[in-house]
């Protein structure tokens, strides 16, 4: 069993954060993720910054700019992630686009992903009908290229479901990343498309900043993602952030497994 299938198994639902890497430098970066999996993170979806995140709003976007301002490069990143994993076991996957993937060359980055324990990559600018450009890599190496559905994909689910790799990321809105008040897409058919080909776990991401919607959302897939809600605190914070967002990623965690307790599933739908 990969170690992402293993962040599902038992029947948990899968807390999955969302760092952007050095935001404000790595030192931070490194101690927000020892406080992700102190409070009880499955697995860390590490940010490699870039000059234009199409998929980011502006939380985000102004984390890539503080990142890349202050001299973060790919290098660098995999160099921090090689310091983690001398005490982290859970998995890791980074989120990246496909020009810094392509600009480092394919085979380097994918081989350097699997030599410093990357479990899988997220390229969100990556159309499905074009991931044989990197999936040959990473089955090479074993880093699961993570495919992702969307509101808009439709027909399309079940065919993406039956390929994906590692997870499905479930997007839960149209747009770009950002916290949301409300959401409100029919998540729930989503997944039992999903469900009628493949028993991929699903994560969703976009929109979820509150207990409460990580909540809901635990209640409808296998894994829920939050990345904005943390990129804030850091802004607000800077270096003294780790404590904060542990704080907050607690009671994240906390809601959960709430849903978990109450009988919250596979095949649970909106309420």
């Amino acid at each position: 069993m990969t170690r992402i299938r293993e962040a599902f198994s038992g029947g948990r639902k899968a807390f999955i954060p969302f760092i952007t890497c050095g935001d404000p430098d790595t030192g931070t970066t490194k101690a927000v993720v020892h406080e992700a999996v102190k409070n009880g993170a499955d697995i860390v979806e590490l940010g490699i910054p870039f000059s234009d995140p199409t998929a980011e709003g502006a939380v985000i976007q102004s984390a890539n700019y503080r990142a890349l301002k202050g001299g973060i490069t790919t290098d660098k990143v995999f160099a921090m992630v090689r310091e983690l994993r001398e005490d982290i076991s859970i998995p890791l996957v980074f989120m990246t686009y496909a020009n810094v993937v392509f600009s480092y060359g394919s085979d380097k980055f994918i081989s350097s992903c699997h030599d410093i324990g990357i479990d899988g990559l997220i390229i969100p600018d990556l159309p499905y009908e074009e991931k044989d450009e990197f999936l040959p890599y990473c089955r090479k190496n074993d880093v699961a290229l993570i495919s992702m559905v969307a509101p808009t994909s439709e027909a399309r689910i079940e065919m993406i479901a039956r390929e994906a790799e590692g997870f499905l990321y479930v997007v839960s809105s149209l747009g770009v990343t950002g916290t949301r008040s409300e959401i409100t897409t029919d998540l729930g058919a989503i997944i039992r498309a999903v469900r009628r080909s493949s028993d991929i776990p699903c994560a969703i991401g976009f929109g979820i900043s509150t207990p409460e919607q990580a909540r809901n959302m635990a209640g409808i897939a296998d894994g829920v993602i939050v990345g904005s809600a943390i990129v804030k605190i850091i802004a607000q914070y800077g270096r003294e952030a780790p404590k904060h967002v542990g704080e907050f990623l607690r009671s994240m965690k906390g809601a959960i497994c709430s849903s978990t307790a109450s009988g919250g599933s596979r095949q649970s739908s909106p309420a």
